[in-house]
């Protein structure tokens, strides 16, 4: 449930329970889903949410002794099994992890849910904000873009380390993102209900002084059943990200990669997909870009180069 972890973006993972529900198109093939029903577990994914062991709730303790020893600080991905602001979950568990985040210092929690729209009144419920929190939101589409991030930005006026957009699985071009990216002024239309302003300075000209979306991480989808990631869709991310002057970190191209010279050598043993300009086909005839074909690899071999060189932006906040 904890320890070390392969993520790219964190040095640890710690799950304080376990289970979810399906919200959206990237939870469609979902690894943590996968895991419960391997492991006699469904009923996590049908309602059901189970506390983990008092053992690995002392894991992060541990950590910060490390980090404090080290002179440094972890990140830790906090909830890769489950969301932190599920409606389903006991709100004295959430009040338990905010008092383990107080105690932990050391580490950078990053707190990642596609209920970005319960953080600010889930965190009011429990009382107050440990200062060593970022939050991140997933946005997979444009329609997650349109109705995560307005919400994302609101909790920014809780005052946690920053804010994070995980676009993982990656399932289409998500358009113009400078709006949640370069700060304020804001047109007050992309943030919804009348909450925007709490929290936030307040300027003369009535405008509220709000930050944008300090990190961007981008990745294909991983497993059997995983969808293509076309490599126009995070090019344009990191792009935008590179304009904007935020961080990007390009995670996995997942189990598909541009095509290239993989098909040329083994051009019987791959499934190709193409981009028809609406899904992916495997029929050349009808795809809109031949030049631009995905292969399947396995996420090992894909990798995680994009335009021959890794990603691995950080955003830049105070120790």
């Amino acid at each position: 449930m904890g320890e070390n972890t392969k993520i790219e973006w964190a040095h640890h993972t710690f799950n304080p329970w376990v289970g979810c529900t399906k919200v959206s198109s990237a939870c469609d093939n979902c690894y943590a889903e996968g895991w419960a029903k391997r492991t006699g577990q469904a009923a996590l994914w049908q309602g059901d949410r189970r506390r983990t062991a008092e053992s690995n709730w002392r894991q992060p303790l541990k950590w910060n002794r490390h980090a404090e020893a080290e002179g440094t600080r972890y990140r830790v991905f906090c909830s890769s099994l489950a969301d932190v602001f599920d409606n389903q979950v006991p709100a004295d568990w959430r009040a338990d992890l905010w008092a383990l985040i107080r105690d932990t210092p050391k580490l950078e929690w990053l707190l990642l849910t596609k209920r970005p729209q319960n953080i600010v009144k889930m965190v009011k419920a429990i009382g107050f904000m440990p200062a060593n929190i970022a939050f991140g939101t997933t946005v997979e589409d444009r329609k997650a873009v349109e109705q995560r991030l307005g919400h994302l930005i609101v909790a920014a006026g809780l005052r946690p380390r920053f804010l994070f957009a995980s676009c993982e699985p990656l399932l289409e071009n998500l358009g113009d993102l400078s709006p949640w990216m370069k700060g304020n002024p804001y047109p007050q239309h992309l943030y919804p209900g009348e909450r925007w302003r709490e929290g936030f300075r307040i300027g003369a000209d009535g405008i509220a002084q709000i930050p944008g979306i300090a990190w961007w991480i981008s990745g294909g989808e991983s497993g059997p059943n995983a969808r293509p990631m076309h490599a126009d869709w995070e090019r344009s991310i990191r792009l935008q990200c590179l304009e904007a002057g935020v961080a990007y970190l390009g995670k996995q191209w997942g189990e598909w990669a541009p095509g290239g010279d993989w098909y040329e050598h083994h051009p019987t043993s791959l499934e190709v997909r193409g981009w028809t300009g609406s899904t992916w086909s495997d029929d050349p005839a009808i795809w809109s870009d031949a030049e631009n074909y995905m292969v399947r690899l396995g996420k090992k071999r894909a990798g995680r180069l994009f335009d021959s060189a890794e990603h691995n932006g950080f955003p830049e906040v105070p120790a």
